[in-house]
């Protein structure tokens, strides 16, 4: 059965279902490189109800992706389906998309209550739907005891928490997206945010788009997370799934804390070596024709043994309650994540690499 529907009444489109397909834009209006496209080649799928985030650097296009989605911005080529409905050219009133901005968007003169309802009186509800939904909406914040105070007198959290309320104030919109919305927070009240987000999607079951540069945001909201690097999804996946199988080295760098171990490789006949030394994949290798061939390993998959790839050990940086050892290699350096008990090797040492989650990268991406 086709979901999208549109109402007569409102002209909001219900739908169950984003797609992206094949989308790219450009803020030039010719384009020589790849370098000159905002966003190369995009498809996507998000399912009605979900819990997405968009992460990568600033300057990869997690923005101007969110902007398309909205309708602020129309792409250069690729459509935007809702339930397989060409949505590209509707407005965002068309979309019925509500988006919650980096810096709170909120009306000073006004108190509390005023705002939450603000949306709710526009939309043309009735009074005692608009008095309910607000403080439904207040109780999920906070914000109940703050109801009547003006809202130029709150916190930049609380302030952040109104923007939040206004999103989720309709009760019949189709996705609500963040763009990096807790900015302005003060670190110490982040999580208690983001926890609090996690808990309204929960509630509410409604798609949520959350973009940001920080993969703790990420990771902790989101259900699946893309990642996005110079204009392109390098890869879609759970938090798992990008931690332990990095489709791409960028992910590796990006993802986890200290990031992926990417050292430069030699290949011979399907087998990896790095400094001569023969390195056990995941999986075989079945093509070699890369300008660049390397390894991906993650630092807690990499142990001390008695034989293996030969080392010098530079530095050993106590965490609490592990060790960070940064190691060297002729091909280049190497970081060993080990629990504080384990005694580190002095001068020099062997690495071994657990096979499992040791891989080949060709010209960045992953080998398969």
């Amino acid at each position: 059965m086709n979901l999208c529907i549109l109402m007569k009444t409102t002209g909001w489109l219900i739908m169950s279902k984003i797609t992206l397909n094949n989308l790219s834009h450009s803020y030039l209006e010719k384009q020589n490189s790849d370098s000159d496209w905002a966003l190369r080649n995009i498809n996507l799928d998000w399912q009605d109800g979900g819990a997405y985030a968009l992460l990568g650097p600033s300057g990869c296009g997690k923005t101007t992706l969110l902007n398309i989605i909205s309708g602020l911005l129309n792409p250069t080529k690729g459509k935007i389906l809702f339930d397989d409905k060409d949505v590209t050219t509707l407005t965002p009133v068309e979309r019925n998309i509500a988006q919650i901005f980096q810096f709170p968007v909120i009306y000073d003169t006004m108190t509390v209550y005023e705002n939450l309802a603000f949306p709710l009186k526009n939309r043309g509800m009735t009074d005692g739907e608009i008095d309910s939904r607000v403080k439904e909406i207040a109780e999920m914040l906070e914000l109940t005891k703050t109801l009547k105070n003006r809202a130029s007198g709150l916190t930049a959290d609380g302030k952040q928490k109104i923007s939040l309320g206004r999103g989720l104030a309709r009760s019949n919109v189709n996705v609500i997206m963040f763009d990096e919305p807790l900015t302005v927070i003060d670190p110490h009240l982040k999580w208690v945010l983001r926890s609090k987000l996690k808990e309204l999607h929960q509630k509410i079951n409604r798609t949520m788009i959350y973009v940001t540069h920080d993969q703790t945001e990420a990771l902790t909201f989101a259900d699946q997370v893309v990642v996005m690097h110079e204009g392109q999804v390098v890869q879609t996946g759970t938090p798992v799934e990008l931690f332990e199988k990095p489709k791409h080295t960028f992910v590796g760098h990006f993802i986890g804390s200290p990031g992926m171990n990417i050292v430069p490789c030699e290949v011979h006949n399907g087998n990896a070596a790095i400094d001569g030394v023969k390195v056990s994949l995941s999986s075989e290798i079945k093509k070699s024709n890369f300008s660049k061939t390397e390894i991906g390993i993650r630092p807690e998959f990499v142990s001390f043994s008695k034989e293996g790839l030969p080392v010098k050990i530079l530095k050993v940086s106590n965490t609490g309650r592990h060790k960070i050892i940064d190691t060297e290699c002729k091909s280049g350096k190497i970081k060993v994540l080990s629990h504080s008990s384990k005694e580190v090797p002095n001068g020099s040492a062997f690495l071994s690499f657990d096979k499992k989650y040791t891989y080949a990268y060709g010209d960045s991406w992953i080998i398969e």
